[in-house]
């Protein structure tokens, strides 16, 4: 059965809900550019609230001693939006490692530098932002690096109503949603959450 990822959680009755409905992973954006960015006194909480799940702090070009930090918080995964080095890995252990990348029309360069890393984040390519851009891209790609034998997370304009047929055609790991169940940016609407998981999931 497909995984589920919500993201860009911001309140904790919204990870709580989150948790209790089925979702895998629960993930916390720390981008201060972000409209859902998640202010560091409220990282404690949130943690507490997504226990039951692995929650996922999502950065954009840190440095190594930033993630190590943000590990050290108590986050179970570190999603590494931006145009990181592979070198990194190093670092950090891989299986703690969700790489994004943003797509436009083919898979992108340099997947295969990630290998190992516990999942790849494909999203919807935007000049204006490194995600949460609401907007889907092109599935035939996705397909192809799942067929690569990469754990494609997939994300980008997923929402209750399309994300069964993205399951069906792009058999991912896991899929990732924040814009498409929310009321407004980081506020997270309970009936959508509930549906997107349930329709994820087929039950």
């Amino acid at each position: 059965m497909v995984k589920v990822k919500i993201c860009g959680l911001t309140r904790a009755e919204d990870v709580e809900f989150a948790v209790e409905s089925g979702a895998d992973y629960t993930g916390f954006i720390l981008y201060p550019k972000s409209p859902r960015f998640v202010e560091p006194s409220k990282v404690k909480d949130l943690l507490r609230a997504g226990e039951g799940s692995l929650r996922v702090a999502v950065v954009v070009n840190p440095s190594e001693e930033e993630i190590l930090r943000i590990l050290d918080l108590g986050f179970d995964l570190v999603q590494l939006h931006g145009e990181e080095d592979p070198k990194l890995l190093s670092v950090v252990e891989p299986k703690r490692v969700i790489k994004a990348f943003r797509v436009k029309d083919s898979p992108p360069k340099g997947l295969r530098d990630w290998s190992g890393v516990h999942g790849i984040l494909l999203d919807t390519y935007s000049k204006m932002s490194y995600g949460g851009t609401g907007e889907v891209f092109d599935w035939s790609v996705a397909k192809e690096v799942v067929k690569g034998g990469f754990k494609v997370f997939l994300a980008g304009g997923l929402r209750p109503e399309n994300v069964r047929r993205a399951v069906c055609e792009v058999r991912p790991y896991c899929v990732d949603v924040s814009s498409g169940v929310e009321i407004s940016p980081g506020i997270k609407d309970k009936m959508k959450v509930r549906e997107f998981i349930r329709e994820a999931k087929g039950l």
